[in-house]
């Protein structure tokens, strides 16, 4: 399953006008992908859409709308997106009584240990043990929220796709055993997050219209752009285009001039150039990309 990217997460404004009715789809989701183990442990199967409303919601609340920390977002996150052939999840520990919490947690320590998905019956049971983040375990301690992993071998997915062959979530802890069989309408998202990706439960935001070049100079064979119309990333390219193995002695020597005049009338503007050629192949277009950096 592909991880976040930053172009499906949508802009502050628009996610307020569009959340109550995303979280109430979100809200429905879920309930078919959480799973109730007992009296004290659920789990709540991840996907890209849980995750993205996750990191939705995080964006809203800290009201964060810097591109790069926006991505520190999505980077941790992605950390959950299941992996193929996985299946992944957050485990809650429930106590209602606030005077218990403590107790039951320490009750339960090593459940990191004791957590498995079984697929099939008698011998032929693959029994996939839950893998935990090691970064929220400890030896004599445990938080109420942990993250878990399943990873199924090929025969196990092909298995657990098979509606008429058990699968169940187990805990075997000395303090806790219990075991539940999967729900035939979560186990079919589940059978979803192993085969396909689920369809976006909030729009795709459409990338913004880019703005036409603008002509800074140009010459009968040469010109530069303002890419975008950008007053500081430009483009210097022959006209028509060609490749550098196909450019004339006296052409390169043009462009070679229009580049020389592009970067100093851009340092005087802004303060320093950083130039970079494009990528350079026998068929490709020669090409260079001027971006005004600070001095």
């Amino acid at each position: 399953m592909r991880p976040l990217d930053a172009a499906e997460i949508v802009d502050l404004e628009s996610y307020a006008r569009l959340r109550p009715d995303y979280r109430r789809r979100v809200i429905e989701y879920k309930r078919g992908r959480r799973l109730a183990v007992g009296d004290r442990v659920s789990l709540l199967f991840e996907d890209r859409e849980t995750l993205r409303f996750q990191v939705q919601e995080m964006l809203l609340v800290e009201r964060i709308s810097d591109p790069e920390k926006v991505q520190h977002e999505l980077d941790v996150y992605n950390e959950l997106v299941p992996g193929d052939g996985e299946l992944s999840a957050t485990l809650f520990i429930e106590v209602g009584e606030p005077e218990q919490i403590r107790a039951e947690l320490d009750r339960l320590v090593g459940i990191d240990e004791h957590l498995l998905l079984l697929v099939g019956e008698g011998a032929s049971t693959h029994a996939i043990r839950a893998r935990f983040d090691p970064r929220q375990i400890e030896s004599d301690r445990i938080s109420a929220v942990q993250y878990v992993r399943f990873a199924l071998p090929a025969e196990a997915v092909a298995r657990f796709c098979d509606p008429a062959v058990r699968a169940r979530i187990r805990v075997d802890h000395p303090a806790y055993e219990q075991e539940v069989l999967l729900p035939p309408g979560v186990r079919a998202s589940l059978v979803a997050t192993l085969t396909r990706e689920p369809k976006p439960l909030l729009p795709i935001p459409s990338a913004p219209a880019r703005a036409p070049d603008e002509i800074e100079f140009e010459t009968p064979r040469v010109r530069v752009l303002r890419a975008g119309g950008s007053p500081e990333r430009w483009i210097v390219e022959p006209r028509p285009p060609c490749s550098l193995l196909s450019a004339e002695p006296e052409l390169l020597a043009e462009l070679a001039l229009a580049l020389q005049r592009a970067v100093a009338r851009l340092a005087e503007r802004h303060g320093a150039v950083r130039v970079e050629a494009a990528k350079l192949a026998r068929d490709l277009p020669l090409r260079w990309h001027l971006t005004a950096t600070p001095r």
